[in-house]
C-alpha cells in the first residue's frame, strides 16, 4: 500500500544543493581539534553539504568508547560557525534529542537500534514536534520494512516535513563480505511504498571496511538513491571507533571522483522509445512465466491428491535435494546466479508443499 507522507524534498531545507546529498564526518567526535580539522578539510570539497559527528555512541557491549557526550555538541556548533556547514549527530533517546535541538543542530538521525523500538521513536517524535528539524531515520537492524515505515510515519505525524531515510544495511543472517547485509530489496520496497521519501545510503556501515565503499556507493546511485552518508576522519588509523570503515577527506574526494551519478530519466526520445520496447518484452515474458507457474500449480495439486490417496507425505527430502541440484545445474548452464536460482526454487517448493498439505488436511 502506497503511503503519501507530507515530506519536503531535500532542496527545501538545503537550497544550495546541486548534487546528490553528501553527509560526511567522523564516526565519533574525539576532541575539538579532531572535529574542527576534519571539518575544515571536508568543507574544501563543495560536494559535502552536511558535517556529521557521533557524540553518543550506542555500543553492543560496555567498555568500548561510547562517545564524548554533550560536550561534543559545542564542537559541532564551532564547526558550523567556522565552516558554514550544517551539522548533525545521532540521537538514541528523547534526552539526546532535546540537547541536540537546544544546541541548534540542523540534523538529527535515529540509529538502527533505536528505529527498532517504536517506544523510543515515539519519544523522539514527541521531542521534535513543532520544530523545523531535519530528522533522518536509519533502517532497523532487521529487514522489516513495516517497522522502518512505522518510524518514519511517527516522525511525520509529529509535524516534521524534513525527513530522510538512511539505508545502512541489516544484521547479516549468513556469512557475507560486508559488515551489514545490504538487502537492497528492502530499500526498493520502502521506495515503492513511500515514493516521495528521500532515501540516502550509508555505505560505511554496510561495508565495514574501506575496500567496499566505492562499489556500495555506486550501487546506491545506480538504484536511484538521493545521496550518501560517509564516515570521514582526519586520520582513520587513530579513530576510536570504526577505524576500518572511515576515509580521510582526501580519499573521500578520490572516491567521489570515481562515482557515476545516474539520472532517473533521460531527455532522449530514442532512449525512452527503446526502453519501452525492452520493457514490453519483459512484460510479455512475465506473463508467460505466470501462466507457466499456474500450469505448474495444477500439476502440484494432482501430485498432492495422488500422495494423499496413497498415504505418502507431502515433503520428500530426497526429491527436494535432487530437484535443487538439477535446477542449480541448469541455471549454471543458462548463466543464472546460483543464489537467485536457489531462492527462487526454495519459494516454489515451499509453496508446493503447502498446497499438498492443504489437500491432505482437506480430507480430514
Amino acid at each position: 500500500m502506497t503511503v503519501k507522507l507530507d515530506i519536503n524534498p531535500i532542496k527545501a531545507w538545503l537550497p544550495n544543493i546541486d548534487n546528490p546529498l553528501l553527509i560526511a564526518g567522523p564516526c565519533s567526535l574525539e576532541s575539538e581539534e579532531q572535529a574542527l580539522e576534519t571539518a575544515r578539510l571536508l568543507a574544501q570539497d563543495k560536494r559535502v553539504f552536511v558535517f556529521r559527528g557521533g557524540v553518543w555512541k550506542p555500543r553492543t557491549r560496555p567498555g568500548s568508547f561510547e562517545g564524548v557526550g554533550s560536550i561534543g555538541l559545542k564542537w559541532l556548533q564551532k564547526v558550523k560557525e567556522e565552516t558554514g556547514l550544517p551539522v548533525g549527530t545521532e540521537v538514541a533517546n528523547a534526552q539526546h534529542t532535546e540537547e541536540a535541538l537546544k544546541a541548534g543542530l540542523d540534523v538529527v538521525w535515529i540509529g538502527a537500534r533505536s528505529t527498532a523500538s517504536p517506544f523510543v521513536v515515539q519519544e523522539i517524535a514527541d521531542v521534535v514536534k513543532g520544530s523545523n528539524a531535519v530528522v533522518m531515520v536509519k533502517n532497523p537492524v532487521n529487514p522489516d520494512v513495516q517497522l522502518w515505515m512505522g518510524a518514519l510515519e511517527r516522525i511525520s505525524q509529529a509535524g516534521i516535513k524534513n525527513i530522510v531515510a538512511i539505508h545502512r544495511g541489516f544484521t547479516p543472517f549468513r556469512e557475507t563480505k560486508y559488515r551489514n547485509y545490504p538487502n537492497w530489496k528492502t530499500f526498493i520496497e520502502l521506495k515503492r511504498n513511500m515514493p516521495n521519501l528521500p532515501i540516502i545510503c550509508d555505505p560505511s556501515h554496510i561495508a565495514g571496511t574501506r575496500e567496499y565503499l566505492l562499489e556500495i556507493s555506486q550501487k546506491a546511485f545506480d538504484m536511484g538513491m538521493d545521496g550518501l552518508m560517509v564516515e570521514s576522519h582526519r586520520d582513520p588509523s587513530c579513530a576510536m571507533s570504526d577505524a576500518s570503515q572511515q576515509l580521510t577527506p582526501a580519499d573521500l574526494g578520490k572516491m567521489l571522483d570515481k562515482l557515476v551519478i545516474r539520472n532517473e530519466n533521460a531527455n532522449n526520445p530514442d532512449f525512452e522509445n527503446q526502453l519501452d520496447v525492452l520493457r514490453n518484452r519483459i512484460d510479455a515474458i512475465d506473463s508467460e512465466l505466470l501462466e507457466m507457474l499456474a500450469s505448474r500449480v495444477e500439476i502440484v495439486k494432482q501430485i498432492g491428491q495422488y500422495k494423499r490417496d496413497n498415504n505418502v507425505t507431502a515433503l520428500q527430502i530426497n526429491r527436494w535435494t535432487q530437484l535443487m541440484e538439477n535446477r542449480v545445474g541448469l541455471g549454471n548452464k543458462l548463466n543464472l546466479n546460483d543464489t537467485f536460482v536457489k531462492i527462487l526454487f526454495q519459494l516454489i517448493h515451499e509453496d508446493s508443499v503447502r498446497m499438498q498439505t492443504e489437500i491432505m488436511d482437506a480430507e480430514k
